[in-house]
């Protein structure tokens, strides 16, 4: 079993496959030229397969794949099944923006994969695209319902800006309801390589926006999970809202983070971080669970954002995923 510093049981694993995206979204890194970390600086799906194999032997139980884009990565299918067939049973997950899913859901889902939370900030086309920086809506919702036929379980993250998509709320919603798919809005996350003009909502606002035509329901958070979930009211439908300007997930995290170059970190807002990459490929396996413990000893409390005053983070989301 891991344990941080706080006394916290940390089982979930989230491994950032590539720092690379084919997105271009407002609040991640709209000015990010097209160059990128070299791909023989990555570690290979062996290397990271060998930390995988005894982070699940320390008592990991649940892994999520992210990026940047993690669809990016060639031979994806063979990594997620490397991992199914060393643990069957393991909750292997993955973030995406859905934009490549159409024509590889039912191989991910073969390969052993089980969720997908997929990114859907609007359901215009337009919108759409100043977000994102391209023409991308069309690929998403084929992806989406890709992911759907696949049978695989998808839940839709949108992030609610000011004056871009603060109008969709509720259509997106909507358009989750019909689907049978969970909504989680996420208040954006103040970053230094963000659009320095974009204002995010506070989850209050978000819900205010939704009350506009639902009466809505607490439930609460469920596990160690971020998102706070409410119930629209006389209905089964449930939603969640993910407010890290708010410190009470905090008390429960259960996470630790792995860049694709082998850094460890402790904290999606924190830029401390300590590499497993010499020991993976020198294999020197107890050596790289011995450095995964010193940055569970070191895990922050909490996050430094707040609701009266965040600083603004540093960390380059798309290196980390979110």
């Amino acid at each position: 079993m891991l344990i941080d510093g706080h006394g916290r049981k940390v089982d979930y694993l989230r491994i950032s496959l590539t720092e690379r995206c084919n997105f271009r979204c407002q609040y991640c890194m709209p000015e990010k030229p097209f160059s990128w970390v070299p791909k023989e600086n990555l570690l290979s799906f062996e290397d990271l397969f060998k930390f995988v194999k005894a982070a699940i032997d320390q008592g990991i139980t649940k892994i999520r794949l992210t990026g940047g884009e993690p669809t990016l990565r060639a031979d994806l299918d063979k990594f997620i099944k490397m991992i199914y067939d060393y643990k069957p049973d393991i909750d292997l997950a993955m973030t995406t923006n859905g934009y490549l899913l159409k024509d590889i859901a039912k191989d991910l889902k073969a390969a052993g994969l089980k969720r997908l939370n997929i990114s859907l900030d609007s359901l215009k086309p337009e919108t759409a695209r100043l977000i994102a920086g391209k023409d991308v809506l069309e690929n998403v919702l084929t992806g989406i319902d890709a992911a759907l036929d696949a049978g695989l379980k998808v839940k839709i993250n949108m992030v609610p800006l000011k004056g871009v998509n603060d109008s969709e709320i509720v259509d997106i919603l909507e358009y989750c309801k019909e689907r049978g798919m969970q909504v989680r809005f996420i208040e954006y996350m103040e970053n230094v390589h963000a659009h320095s003009q974009l204002k995010g909502m506070h989850g209050k606002e978000i819900l205010e926006k939704i009350k506009e035509k639902y009466a809505i329901e607490k439930i609460g958070r469920q596990g160690s999970s971020p998102a706070f979930l409410y119930r629209l009211a006389d209905e089964e439908y449930t939603f969640g809202l993910i407010d890290p300007h708010k410190h009470d997930f905090c008390e429960s995290c259960n996470r630790i983070r792995l860049t694709a170059e082998g850094y460890l970190i402790p904290c999606l807002y924190f830029d401390e971080a300590m590499s497993i990459k010499d020991a993976v490929q020198e294999g020197d396996i107890d050596r790289a669970v011995e450095i995964l413990k010193e940055v569970l000893a070191n895990k922050p409390k909490e996050n430094r954002w707040s609701e009266e005053n965040s600083e603004v983070s540093s960390r380059a989301f798309y290196e980390t995923g979110g």
